[in-house]
């Protein structure tokens, strides 16, 4: 299998090249064929140099590819005219349709609590965001905004029938697996439906698919609502499915309950590929100096096998995903992971090491 890889911008190089060294590490000891990479060169960095901001067929590269693994995107000193930033992995999710932006949000222990509540130690939900339309179909990087005499800029937030039962079926199956594992099974529309039509429209279309999926438990909450929440009863909730913009917002709020974005993974999948990648950016203030988390670059890897095994009929490389997965969990649970980020005293080069070293020793008596 390829995967096409976009190490991207700052700390990006980093956390890329430690996720893909636990993803070797978890093949081998699982006795798996290794997977084969074909570097990309994009982002901000590549566009000082060579005023684009992606190498030339790199698209199409990613197309051909099994899967995308991206590290970050972005330097806030490089910008287009318009004063927006390099934004290449935008395009990538309009081109590729990758309409389901998974974002896991769960509490390890020894990891920093924002709420005092010790229900706070059971978080364990996902955000469900769609990827390809909502407001950011307006991103600059498409060029659909309209401009008006330089006094007026409108931005069009567009839902989909095609696009929005997708979303829906997938977040209903996201919270039938979710149960399967034990956990509660439920999928909450989030929305803005008592103001806008087209958030009408987005939860007509959830309460038109709800009934292909009687096991699952239903629930509402405006995007306003929902933000207090998160706050107040995060542990309340499985699944939230949620236009572009919102998920956008709240995947990071949500980031911040159980620890930071150095603890925010991300999967971004379509019909016929997908693209992974940590939620934070590329934290240039950082880049360079082996004081990044890579953690969340780590568990999107995770969630990169979980899709291939699905997508190509092979149960064996779930394994891999697991022994990473079980990795970062026991590490937390031994107090042997404590990244800089929370205040420990471990940067990307000894978390990676403690990693490999828990992976390694897993299943061993």
């Amino acid at each position: 299998m390829q995967i096409a890889v976009i190490k991207g911008d700052g700390i990006g190089v980093d956390v890329t090249d430690a996720a893909l060294g636990l993803v070797d590490a978890a093949l081998a000891r699982t006795g798996q064929i290794a997977l084969q990479y074909r570097q990309v060169q994009a982002g901000a960095g590549y566009y000082r140099e060579q005023g684009r901001d992606i190498e030339p067929g790199g698209e199409v590269a990613c197309g051909k590819a099994d899967a995308i693994f991206l590290g970050a995107i972005g330097l806030p000193a490089i910008r287009h005219a318009d004063g927006t930033e390099i934004s290449p992995h935008l395009r990538l999710r309009d081109r590729f349709q990758l309409y389901a932006g998974v974002r896991p949000v769960r509490a390890y222990p020894n990891v920093p609590q924002r709420l005092a509540d010790p229900r706070a130690a059971q978080i364990d939900l996902v955000i469900l965001r769609e990827s390809t339309e909502g407001l950011f179909y307006s991103a600059a990087v498409h060029g659909r905004s309209e401009v008006i005499d330089n006094s007026e800029v409108r931005d069009v937030l567009r839902i989909t029938r095609k696009t929005t039962e997708k979303l829906h079926r997938f977040g209903f199956e996201l919270a039938r697996k979710r149960k399967q594992q034990g956990r509660p099974g439920k999928l909450t529309c989030v929305d803005k439906a008592n103001v806008f039509t087209s958030m009408a429209f987005f939860r007509q279309i959830y309460d038109e698919i709800a009934p292909q999926f009687s096991d699952i438990q239903t629930d509402y909450n405006y995007v306003d609502a929902q933000a207090l929440d998160l706050i107040r009863r995060p542990w309340d909730f499985d699944v939230l499915v949620t236009e572009n913009m919102f998920g956008d917002i709240l995947s990071d709020l949500a980031g911040g309950l159980v620890g930071g974005m150095g603890m925010a993974a991300c999967a971004e999948i379509g019909d016929d590929t997908g693209l992974f990648q940590p939620a934070h950016g590329s934290a240039p203030d950082i880049m360079g100096q082996d004081r990044a988390n890579p953690l969340a670059a780590v568990m999107s890897a995770a969630l990169m096998l979980e899709y291939l095994a699905e997508k190509a009929d092979e149960p064996t490389l779930l394994d891999a995903a697991q022994l990473i997965d079980a990795a970062v969990a026991n590490g937390f649970a031994q107090n042997r992971l404590r990244p800089f980020e929370f205040g420990g005293d471990m940067g990307t080069r000894a978390i990676t090491a403690e990693l490999l070293d828990l992976l390694q020793a897993s299943g061993k008596d």
